[in-house]
């Protein structure tokens, strides 16, 4: 009788927690979009008008992953104090709008400069003093549309790992956070088919315009379509118990007090659970954030593909390729632990982020198969990133598991800060290596490379490293699952 009623229960239960998580994932794809214009534009349509080297490019880059980490701190308590509803659209109509006004960023330096055309720019002798001048006033113009974008896209995440812990159980958590992480990897996928052909026809400026645009589409969405689930009118009576599961056995003075008491930050830095996760970013965000700013102008050095070129789109199309489709299926793995072993949702976590943290070794192998062909480094850096997305939906998820809702956008904010400012060291760190590397030419090896290519494998090789050595940080600092309690 009671397996009956369970059947009937289940038929009946409406699933819009998915619709919930396909709205994360658009906003997901958006944000990641936005970030991917500059890295598709940069290289082959924006340097020749700024006359920007890779040291100017990873300025851009590192300031933007270092103001990031700066505004996460607070994004993730603004989104705690706020509310996932409001924050979430406070935070995309600013970045949206950011990303609109990097178009302008031509013709504002135009004017500073006193110059007749846009296309002037380009004109000058590259070398010169006017040149360094252009270069120099257009990229303080990029770093204050990226502080801009930094600010709106730092409460991305906290928002969406915050409407994740309250839509899903535990034990679905990982699978729906792989869901609308993986717009990362869709927004990555879908920019080289889209970006350098908008660039092409109407220049980079409107290229920026058009993505961003965007994202003020998605906030009607949002507007109409989002409320918590038990305010919700789509969801019903069944599906809000199977969302509430974990809350079985729990007082409703106790469900309250998880719900609406946040923990002070300085409370949340005295936690173990806490340093696990700041290590687990801080290790490893910084290896993302290179391959997604640096692969389409490693394609352009090493292999002469420029972004717009069939060959140039193909290789980084068949990158972000195996990234949407093998990082969707890490977020599933941890499940298959917790179901089928008996694990409890840390431990099947923690299982499953070793097996991801293995295949970035993979890395160490790009720059030598470069030499025989362009496909093997796009394979490859397709399989560290799509292991890095696993990573990353498992590493979210542990928050929701050990931390009250209430304050999970605060500890993501307090994570993406260590993430960001990792990314800075690296971005900011490449460019820099590459543009000495160039300079030194033979003079520079590593590895058997020389020059440019033995600042890649550099690079490649800090890589490979890094998710291995965050596990071993992070289950040494929280060898088995405990909650943290308010």
């Amino acid at each position: 009788m009671e397996n009956v009623s369970s059947i009937a229960l289940a038929a009946r239960k409406t699933n819009w927690r998915w619709v919930i998580c396909s709205l994360l994932f658009f906003a997901t794809t958006i944000n990641y979009l936005d970030r991917q214009v500059l890295s598709l534009t940069w290289k082959d349509f924006i340097a020749p008008e700024f006359h920007w080297t890779d040291t100017n490019y990873g300025a851009i880059t590192g300031f933007f992953s270092l103001f990031y980490a700066g505004v996460s701190l607070f994004a993730g308590k603004f989104i705690d104090w706020m509310g996932s509803r409001k924050g979430y659209i406070w935070a995309i109509f600013i970045w949206s709008l950011a990303a609109c006004l990097h178009g302008g960023c031509g013709w504002l330096t135009m004017k500073i400069e006193g110059l007749d055309s846009v296309e002037a720019l380009s004109m000058v002798k590259s070398g010169s003093a006017l040149a360094l001048s252009i270069a120099t006033v257009s990229v303080c113009l990029f770093l204050g549309c990226r502080a801009l974008l930094a600010i709106g896209e730092a409460g991305n995440f906290p928002a969406a790992i915050k409407v994740t812990a309250q839509y899903f159980p535990k034990k679905d958590r990982a699978f729906a956070t792989s869901i609308f992480n993986a717009g990362a990897s869709v927004g990555a996928l879908a920019a080289p088919l889209c970006i350098p052909v908008l660039a092409r026809m109407w220049g980079w400026e409107m290229a920026f315009v058009i993505i961003g645009a965007l994202g003020f589409i998605w906030m009607g969405f949002w507007i109409n379509l989002y409320s918590a689930p038990e305010k919700s009118r789509f969801v019903n009576e069944a599906e809000l118990a199977y969302i509430q599961q974990d809350e079985a056995g729990e007082s409703e003075k106790q469900i309250e007090k998880e719900e609406t008491k946040t923990i002070s930050f300085w409370k949340c830095i005295s936690f173990r659970q806490t340093w696990a996760f700041i290590a687990g970013k801080a290790l490893t965000d910084g290896v993302w954030w290179f391959l997604l700013f640096w692969a389409p102008a490693y394609f352009s050095d090493q292999f002469g593909f420029a972004s717009y070129t069939p060959m140039g789109q193909a290789l980084i199309f068949t990158l972000y390729f195996i990234v949407t489709v093998l990082s969707i299926m890490g977020g599933y793995l941890p499940k298959i632990f917790v179901e089928n072993r008996g694990m409890n949702p840390y431990a099947g976590r923690m299982r499953a982020m070793l097996i991801f943290a293995f295949v970035p070794i993979l890395a160490l192998f790009a720059q030598p198969l470069g030499v025989y062909s362009s496909w093997w480094p796009a394979v490859i850096i397709g399989l560290a990133g799509a292991a890095h997305q696993a990573w990353s939906a498992n590493l979210y998820s542990t928050i929701g598991d050990m931390f009250p809702t209430s304050t999970v956008g605060t500890i993501v904010g307090i994570g993406t800060m260590a993430g960001g400012v990792s990314s800075y060291i690296i971005n900011q760190g490449s460019g820099i290596l590459f543009d000495y590397a160039a300079n030194q030419g033979e003079a520079f090896s590593f590895m058997g490379f020389h020059g440019k290519p033995a600042g890649y494998m550099i690079v490649f090789s800090v890589c490979a490293v890094s998710y291995l050595l965050a596990w071993v940080v992070m289950k040494t600092l929280v060898p088995r699952y405990k909650k943290i309690e308010v």
